[in-house]
């Protein structure tokens, strides 16, 4: 039997992925083998010598201590794509509510309760005031193409938007999703100065943290409408209030509102709604559930932030598992270790400095053996 820890509540279409009969799955499961995860963090949590794999139901893994898994041999997982159309109907939802200025419409008209007959009259009167543009012909700059950044971006080129993209490793795959008339740019800031619109859509790291800061807001159209839906940290809070009472950005659609920015002139203070919806939740419980199913029974990986994708047969005898370092002759003492085993396929990949090594056997192997080998971090037999 395999244990699954969940640390939120995961979507019961996802759990049931897992058989009865092979799995105990809960939110107070010791010794786990796997856990599950939305939000909750991990960062602080002292992660038991039985847990071999995380899964985490969303595309961000911030919450997760990925190095230090990776350095005790626990494979990381995330769902790529799996909310993408959630957090794009809301992206086109933000851009459309910010160009019509729609949230301070509906505050106003909150104001006229009790004037009866005349509300009428003053709706006319005072419409004025919320007047907006609308985005068709407008231009839209989308940095970071990936699953949800390209549904954005195809999107918005059917609203008729002239959109430009840029992304420094956009995929073969991620490139031939886009739809051709997405402009794309080899440098970010080509994109500032010509975007009336700009979604933010790049992972969180040392090089994108306040990537949008007073230095890149003076690069900027007047008047352009900012959308962050990927991670607050990519705006540098204080410098986008500025700006926005500058009137130099008439609007900052996020998902990630911070205490200072509640309230301000401008902000469209959403509170983090990208995946809450109940097929977004499905979709990546499903597909995490899989993931962590098909590592534990058959050591495939698919999806893994700090592990190597790797496809294997889905027959086998026995299979022997090794997480190790990309360190020259550790695969080859590896397979030396096997030599006696048996061995009926090889497969090895390597992702930032680590290697996943897969032997299928048909006698007896020595894991402590491969175990002692300098570099290996963790072998699983299947």
């Amino acid at each position: 039997m395999f244990n699954i820890l969940t640390l939120n509540k995961i979507s019961p279409v996802g759990l049931g992925r897992f058989n009865s009969g092979k799995y105990n799955v809960g939110d107070s499961i010791e010794n786990p083998d796997a856990v599950m995860v939305r939000s909750a963090s991990m960062l602080d949590m002292e992660m038991p010598a039985s847990l071999l794999a995380i899964a985490r139901a969303g595309a961000g893994v911030n919450n997760i201590p990925v190095d230090a898994c990776t350095e005790k041999g626990i494979c990381v997982f995330n769902t790529p794509g799996a909310n993408a159309n959630a957090v794009k109907e809301l992206v086109i939802c933000a851009m459309l509510i910010a160009s019509r200025n729609v949230p301070q419409a509906l505050d106003w008209c909150k104001t006229l309760k009790g004037e009866g007959s005349n509300v009428g009259k003053l709706v006319e009167k005072g419409k004025s005031a919320f007047t907006g543009q609308e985005v068709m012909g407008k231009t839209l700059g989308i940095v970071g193409l990936g699953a949800i950044g390209i549904l954005v971006a195809n999107t918005a080129v059917n609203l008729g938007m002239d959109v430009i993209g840029y992304d420094p490793y956009l995929s073969i795959a991620n490139a031939l999703s886009l739809d051709p008339k997405v402009k794309l740019v080899s440098d970010v800031e080509e994109l500032w100065p010509v975007a009336d619109y700009i979604s933010l859509h790049t992972p969180l790291n040392d090089s994108t943290r306040d990537l949008v800061n007073a230095e890149t807001v003076a690069q900027m159209k007047d008047g352009v409408r900012i959308l962050n839906f990927a991670r607050g940290e990519l705006v540098n809070s204080s410098d986008i209030l500025a700006a926005l009472e500058s009137g130099k950005v008439l609007a900052y659609a996020t998902d990630f509102p911070t205490d200072e920015q509640l309230c301000c002139k401008g902000v469209i203070a959403i509170p983090h709604l990208g995946a809450s919806t109940p097929e977004s939740e499905d979709n990546c419980a499903v597909m995490g559930a899989n993931q962590l199913i098909d590592y534990l029974e058959r050591g495939e990986i698919v999806n893994s932030v700090n592990l190597p994708a790797t496809r294997l047969p889905l027959t086998f005898s026995k299979r022997v598992c090794v997480i190790h370092k990309d360190g020259e002759g550790i695969q080859t003492a590896i397979t030396s270790a096997l030599s006696a085993s048996g061995i009926t396929a090889l497969n090895s990949a390597v992702k930032k400095n680590w290697a996943y090594t897969v032997a299928d056997i048909t006698g007896e192997a020595d894991e402590a053996k491969i175990a002692a080998i300098d570099g290996v971090v963790k072998v699983r037999i299947i």
